[in-house]
């Protein structure tokens, strides 16, 4: 049996102890209700949990991809390693193998780190005050390799560019003293206006929803001014917003 958190179809009352049926070979049981909404099943199967699910399930997509994906990798970064991350960094997927080699040759170090996005990315902000909004909790994981390689660039006086929101968050939760430290933990930071940035100068991202964590996120790299500007342009000029949308490059204009 193995234990996971997992969204619930709108109108679908799971409550703890009920059980489901996908085939002869998974079925699961709720053992818990989470923060958002959302469930902690355990699943019991029969042969290989992940084969399986590659073999019943599909591409958990956002609302608004209203077509078939007909390649699964085509939600994948294409220097994805680990599973278990609730969406793909959507930021990421504008980058092909040839355009990282490009980068590389003109003289960028390319680090990675691993974020696994929680469902709670995706949840609005709905409270009056920012302050109240409640952040979920991510986990994240930096090797020893990414943290050296970012503190020496830091320290050279090198510009660290962050690939993604999730990418700008596990920097910051584990850079918080201005050096990056390597390991792996939880953390619910929420970046918004008034937040100084300890490693992040820039940041590569799509246009996100309104009303989103993410949005408030860069304009505070930016300026709440310059986004909204921005984001008049984009819908002017019909730019596509969100995964498989178009991306925009942003500086911290506070350093």
């Amino acid at each position: 049996a193995t234990d996971w958190e997992v969204l619930v179809r709108p109108g679908k009352k799971l409550q703890v102890g009920a059980k489901i049926n996908f085939s002869d070979e998974l079925s699961c049981e709720v053992i818990e209700h989470t923060d958002f909404g959302g469930r902690v099943v355990r699943f019991k199967y029969d042969g290989i949990f992940e084969e399986i699910l590659d073999r019943l399930g599909e591409t958990p997509l956002p609302p608004y991809i209203t077509a078939p994906l007909e390649d699964k990798e085509r939600y994948q970064t294409v220097y994805n390693r680990e599973r278990g991350s609730a969406a793909a960094p959507t930021a990421g997927l504008h980058f092909t193998k040839e355009l990282l080699q490009k980068i590389k040759d003109i003289g960028c170090e390319e680090v990675f780190v691993t974020l696994h996005v929680g469902l709670g990315t995706f949840r609005p902000v709905s409270e009056a005050k920012i302050e109240d909004h409640k952040m979920h909790k991510e986990f994240y994981t930096v090797s020893q390799e990414a943290a050296d390689a970012v503190n020496k660039a830091k320290a050279e006086g090198r510009r660290i560019i962050a690939v993604g929101t999730t990418a700008v968050r596990t920097l910051e939760a584990a850079g918080a003293d201005g050096q990056l430290h390597a390991g792996s933990s939880w953390t619910n930071i929420f970046i918004y206006p008034g937040y100084k940035f300890r490693l992040v100068d820039d940041l590569v991202t799509n246009f996100h929803l309104p009303q989103s964590t993410l949005l408030m996120l860069v304009s505070t790299l930016s300026t709440r001014e310059i986004m909204l500007q921005t984001y008049k342009k984009a819908v002017e000029e019909k730019y596509r917003f969100f995964s498989f949308g178009d991306a925009m490059f942003i500086t911290d204009l506070n350093k």
